[in-house]
This record gives structure tokens, sequence and C-alpha cells, in this order.
């Protein structure tokens, strides 16, 4: 789990460079990289809850 974590923090630090990239510049290409990457954080996202579940039971 420990990786999990680990992944979901690189994917949001990528995912806040690309969104601010866009919001303060217009780069058009950072915000798609911004919204491909929103949706692996949301794939991640769902795995941690799954797995925290299923470490409490």
């Amino acid at each position: 789990m420990k990786t999990l974590v680990e992944q979901i923090n690189a994917s949001f630090e990528s995912f806040t460079k690309d969104a601010v990239s866009q919001v303060e510049s217009g780069n058009k290409a950072a915000g798609a990289r911004a919204r491909k990457v929103s949706l692996e954080i949301e794939k991640l996202l769902k795995q941690f809850r799954k797995d925290s579940i299923a470490a409490t039971k």
C-alpha cells in the first residue's frame, strides 16, 4: 500500500504542475496532460480505498 500512496503523490504532483501551466499561461497541451493524469489519479484512489477497506477487516 505504501507504493500505491507514492504513486498517488507522484501523479498529483504531475497534475498540479500541468494544471498550473494551463491556468497561468493558457497552455492547452498541459491541460490535456492534466486531464489524463486526473483519470489515473481517480483509478489509484479507488484502488487505495479498496486496499484500505481490506486492510481494516
